[in-house]
């Protein structure tokens, strides 16, 4: 059995060698010292050492016998003042990082940091890149104009998609429609989809936000200003609240990824045909968000031409002149796409 990084010894504080040593010996009487050595493919030497190490921590015994045999002892008792030494060391390390941590609040002039105000924007692009990198569940975000440029623009900006994840972390962002100005914004925003991340578009996003596994938000200090500064708050309850303001837009609005924006393989003509129905799905969708016909365009690469050309043809089959009418009909009869809202 090999002990790794993952295994039940990794806080025992045990040498991978002597995990292996002590779990052969648990599942027999007792050992001489070339048995274990050959047991667990180690020399002679260095399983001597690991024999030694296990005696002098009271988890083995040595047996008087020519040539000397080795017995580990009941694990329950063995290993259960072992594990209480642990313990202790942890709580005596834990008790020094809040010493620390007092330290720290005092040479920063803060009592407390459920909520810290980080004005260089240095501090908050390096803050932003940490709390990305130790994320380990989730990542989400919330995007909307203005936006700033520089090392800053992370939190206030697009990426969150950009910036590298850990893997398995899931990222999730929802990007205001009138934010998506130009083709470079647009494929920002989409870049991040292509590592598994989910994003959807809303005609309104109330305030720039990204959420760190909900146990951290990042927010400008002033929503009109994001190059003055940022918020980090790690108040339970002020995270829980905008978690939950995150999860009501993202329920809102309407997904977009950068398959939507690829041609199909199959010929032009035939082609025109086959994602005549889909296309109008996606622009009726987009539609209902309240995107113009030229955001509508871009989302997709087309043409605004094309976009009129659709939301016209629906509104006819639809029998409605408004493009309310339109969307409205429309998610009447299912056209919309999941998450899209009139």
């Amino acid at each position: 059995m090999d002990v790794t990084s993952d295994s039940p010894w990794t806080g025992s504080g045990l040498e991978p060698l002597s995990g292996r040593v002590l779990e052969y010996l648990v599942g027999r009487p007792s050992a001489d010292r070339l048995a274990v050595a050959d047991a667990v493919h180690a020399s002679p030497e260095e399983t001597a050492r690991a024999l030694e190490a296990l005696e002098d921590a009271l988890l083995v015994i040595r047996v008087d016998a020519r040539p000397p045999r080795w017995k580990a002892v009941p694990p329950r008792s063995s290993l259960g003042p072992l594990l209480a030494r642990k313990r202790g060391e942890l709580a005596r390390t834990e008790l020094y990082m809040e010493r620390l941590h007092e330290i720290y609040d005092a040479a920063s002039g803060s009592q407390t940091h459920f909520v810290e105000a980080v004005e260089d924007g240095g501090e908050v692009a390096a803050r932003y890149v940490h709390l990305l990198k130790s994320s380990s569940h989730e990542v989400l975000h919330l995007a909307k104009p203005p936006y700033v440029t520089g090392p800053a623009d992370g939190p206030a900006h697009a990426d969150a998609g950009q910036a590298a994840v850990r893997d398995g972390v899931r990222l999730r962002s929802v990007y205001e429609t009138d934010g998506l100005t130009d083709t470079v914004s647009l494929e920002t925003a989409l870049r991040g989809t292509v590592g598994g991340g989910r994003l959807r578009l809303s005609a309104h996003v109330p305030i720039k936000l990204v959420l760190f596994d909900a146990t951290t938000a990042l927010l400008p200090l002033h929503s009109d200003r994001p190059s003055t500064g940022s918020l980090v708050v790690r108040s339970p309850a002020l995270v829980h609240a905008l978690v939950a303001l995150f999860e009501t837009i993202w329920e809102h609005a309407t997904p977009a990824t950068l398959e939507s924006r690829q041609d199909s393989p199959v010929p032009r003509q035939d082609r025109e045909t086959a994602q005549i129905d889909e296309r109008t799905r996606e622009i009726l969708s987009l539609m209902a968000t309240g995107m113009k016909d030229d955001a509508i365009a871009r989302v997709l690469n087309v043409s605004r031409r094309t976009v009129q050309k659709h939301v016209s043809e629906a509104g006819s089959v639809l029998g409605a002149r408004t493009r309310f009418q339109i969307a409205l009909l429309a998610a009447e009869r299912g056209w919309l796409r999941q998450g899209a809202r009139t």
